[in-house]
């Protein structure tokens, strides 16, 4: 009986659901190596955008249709975002709620401000919206040599959330050495660090003369601290980060009480 397996009660189980996506696209490698590492957990479900689709946040195609092309058995091509992938598998299309989402394998660290931009971490973030305990994993080089480590790390991390969950509105955003898995120092639950983009915008012409812009630039420094995902990934550590649905800076609130913000004319002290 496919998906199901028998237990020593008689009664025939649900095998774990696992939903993979991403966000580099259906036909990228880490995909393919994150399934086939968690193939033996449970029953696998890919629902991946058709193209390249990194950095475009947690992004929902609202103004046109999205279309599904199933590519082979548990394999299908969304032409949305990775956002637009869990939310249609898990409100529409599976048939029963996911016990796992796993976004990636990201080509490229997710750490510090880019879990802002990143659509790996929106295919998990989705996840943990819709009540399913998710992670995301990324390869931390852009070039990845030992993408298999990832995809190592992955299904452990995926063992321990099935046994063990996560807290409520809370997903896991993984960031993996690109080194054979021999050589991993270990696993760090670390803090988000900090960013310092050195993004440059490019101004050029096509033939015809129209102008064109070009965002990019060279790879972005961090603010050296300790603790953070950046400092794990410096000592050969897996970083683990624990991202909360509530960005409420609570810390901060009592500043901004009413007698300070008054819809009145003028400024109050």
């Amino acid at each position: 009986m496919r998906g199901r397996f028998f237990c020593l009660t008689g009664v025939f189980m649900a095998r774990p659901l696992i939903l993979v996506t991403n966000d580099d696209g259906i036909r990228a490698p880490g995909i393919r190596l994150l399934a086939e590492a968690l193939g033996d957990l449970g029953e696998v479900a890919v629902y991946a955008p058709d193209r390249q689709r990194s950095a475009t946040g947690h992004s929902v195609s609202l103004h046109h249709p999205l279309r599904v092309t199933t590519l082979r058995a548990g394999w299908h091509m969304v032409d949305g975002t990775p956002t637009d992938c869990v939310m249609l598998a898990v409100r529409m299309l599976l048939g029963r709620k996911p016990d796992l989402v796993v976004s990636g394998i990201n080509d490229g660290a997710n750490l510090g401000d880019d879990v802002t931009y990143s659509g790996t971490v929106a295919g998990a973030y989705e996840g943990m919206l819709l009540g399913i305990p998710s992670i995301a994993v990324s390869d931390v080089s852009y070039a990845p040599k030992h993408m298999e480590t990832a995809a190592q790390v992955g299904r452990r991390m995926a063992e321990y959330v099935l046994a063990n969950g996560v807290p409520e509105d809370t997903m896991l955003n993984v960031n993996v050495p690109d080194c054979p898995f021999d050589q991993l120092a270990g696993v760090a639950v670390t803090r988000m660090g900090r960013r310092s983009y050195q993004d440059e915008i490019v101004r050029r012409e096509d033939p015809r003369g129209g102008v064109y812009y070009w965002i990019g630039g060279a790879e972005p420094a961090h603010v050296e601290e300790s603790g953070t995902d950046f400092a794990a990934i410096e000592v050969n550590q897996v970083s683990v980060t624990p991202l909360h649905r509530d960005l409420t800076n609570h810390s901060v609130m009592h500043h901004l009480y009413e007698p300070a913000i008054s819809l009145e004319a003028g400024v109050r002290e």
